[in-house]
């Protein structure tokens, strides 16, 4: 049995198959998923399970160099923005119209997790990243200008 982190078993399984700038899509029980797309619900019921306790869940599993949201989401839904930026200190923020994240950005996507939230803009693209320090912090490598402050 395993220990810890992530218990159910085909949201681990995909974790485990991402690479570096891979999307991963964490969204509302809303979101318009794409036929196409590899689809892992989580939504049992209203805000069961919330959009929050997913993405920090997965926080703790991946490496996420960039967050991408709904450019309403730092006007009109800043307790999330600011949750967001306290989670994911480290990853670069960027922001797209709301259309882009629900059409293109779904499309993009190699997993879309839906959760049971009931949230505005509660749909969040998480791009993976690498941990700088194990694969440019070898002896002898020239660290990228890109990753230098993460060592």
């Amino acid at each position: 049995m395993k220990r810890s982190g992530i218990l159910h078993a085909e949201l681990s399984g995909a974790l485990a198959t991402l690479g570096h700038t891979d999307l991963l899509m964490v969204v509302d029980a809303g979101f318009p998923i794409p036929r196409t797309a590899h689809r892992i619900d989580l939504a049992v019921a209203e805000n069961l399970p919330d959009l929050r306790t997913v993405l920090g869940l997965i926080a703790e599993e991946v490496i996420v160099e960039g967050v991408v949201r709904a450019e309403d989401v730092p006007t009109r839904h800043p307790r999330l923005d600011a949750w967001l930026h306290g989670r994911f200190p480290d990853a670069e923020f960027t922001t797209r119209p709301h259309a882009e994240v629900l059409g293109e950005l779904a499309h993009r996507a190699k997993v879309v997790v839906r959760t049971g939230a009931f949230e505005p803009w509660g749909n969040i693209g998480l791009f993976c990243g690498v941990d700088a320090p194990r694969w440019f912090g070898g002896e002898g490598v020239v660290v990228p200008e890109e990753y230098a402050s993460r060592i």
